[in-house]
């Protein structure tokens, strides 16, 4: 029998990931949820106070459907709590089913910058981590390892709490191999693309107008391609059509392959930024660039493959039965 994995998914991003992840691990059986919670935080999700993150229904559905169309088992909040490993998108919450679990958390891409509450949670420890944002990841200590993009990222981490005796810098699927996204065709060319982030409807504050008005300075009368925020209200499209009338604004499609055809790329708080470095695009971002360039993340294009072998090491697949050797005996010689 082979050992059961429980891949809590989340974001588009981070269930295409754990996908990518299982089927490097095939020797688990795979069975996936989308992301949710116990206790206090699943009594929030379930009144539908959650419903902008990732534990909320927008988010749960569409992990759901991807799951499906992909054939793929599901155990929605690991009902089965039979599971021999977990592998988390985020450690903002580790639900108490699981915690007596060995468990990897991988990283999903960007973090939040840190801000003053962060800091307040860091040293004081009196609310719940995720109130903090993604600034938080990788900082609860619940799990067993962390496989992080790249050392940059390792230090990062380190520098905010994180246990260093628990991180491998493994590289992370989507970003590990960024020059395939250039050999998908896009329809597309000679354009500045703009890609927005879902700051507002994650509490956070963001002055649209200016964003807007810095991208028109920085594309310099080039044909913008704005690219939403799947978590999105339909309120920023309109925003964008009365300063830019005649932009393109997708909601759907891979905003990585739009930024590996864009000759420009302008970000807010957006894991693309890490695509468009890795790729040496002209990148304007709300990060430092020089931050984000010790962060550059790994272009190994064997991420998945790494972090299967980290799950390995850590709880070793069941073995697999030597194949019986059948001693005949010599008829003849036996009479």
């Amino acid at each position: 029998m082979r050992k059961k994995a429980l891949f809590i998914c989340g974001s588009m991003n981070q269930t295409t990931q754990m996908h990518k992840i299982s089927e490097a691990l095939s020797d688990f059986q795979a069975t996936f949820t989308p992301y949710y919670a116990t206790g206090l935080e699943g009594r929030l999700i379930a009144l539908g106070l959650a419903n902008m993150t990732i534990a909320g229904k927008k988010m749960a559905d569409r992990c759901l459907s991807y799951l499906r169309h992909h054939d793929l088992a599901i155990d929605y909040g690991g009902a089965s709590n039979d599971y021999d490993l977990v592998l988390t998108c985020s450690d903002q919450i580790i639900p108490e089913n699981i915690r007596d679990r060995p468990t990897v958390l991988v990283q999903e891409g960007m973090v939040d910058p840190t801000t003053l509450l962060f800091h307040v949670w860091r040293h004081f420890r009196r609310f719940p981590r995720w109130l903090a944002g993604t600034a938080c990841n990788g900082q609860s200590g619940l799990y067993d390892r962390f496989c992080v993009a790249s050392e940059g990222f390792r230090d990062y981490f380190v520098r905010y709490g994180a246990d260093p005796d628990k991180i491998v810098v493994t590289g992370i699927p989507n970003f590990d191999n960024c020059r395939a996204y250039a050999e998908v065709p896009f329809s597309h060319r000679n354009y500045v693309l703009v890609c927005t982030s879902d700051m507002r409807e994650t509490f956070k504050f963001d002055n649209r107008a200016r964003f807007i008005r810095r991208a028109i300075d920085i594309a310099k009368g080039r044909k913008m391609i704005f690219k939403l925020h799947p978590n999105e209200h339909p309120r920023a499209e309109e925003e964008i059509r009365r300063q830019v009338p005649d932009a393109l604004i997708l909601r759907e499609g891979s905003a990585e392959v739009m930024v590996a055809h864009a000759d420009v790329v302008v970000c807010q708080l957006s894991s693309l930024a890490l695509v468009a470095l890795a790729l040496d695009k002209e990148l304007h971002s709300y990060f430092d660039l020089d931050h984000l360039e010790r962060l550059r993340p790994l272009q190994n294009q064997c991420a998945a493959e790494r972090i299967a072998s980290v799950c390995r090491e850590l709880v070793p697949p069941a073995a697999t039965p030597s194949r019986l050797r059948i001693h005949q005996v010599d008829r003849g010689a036996a009479a």
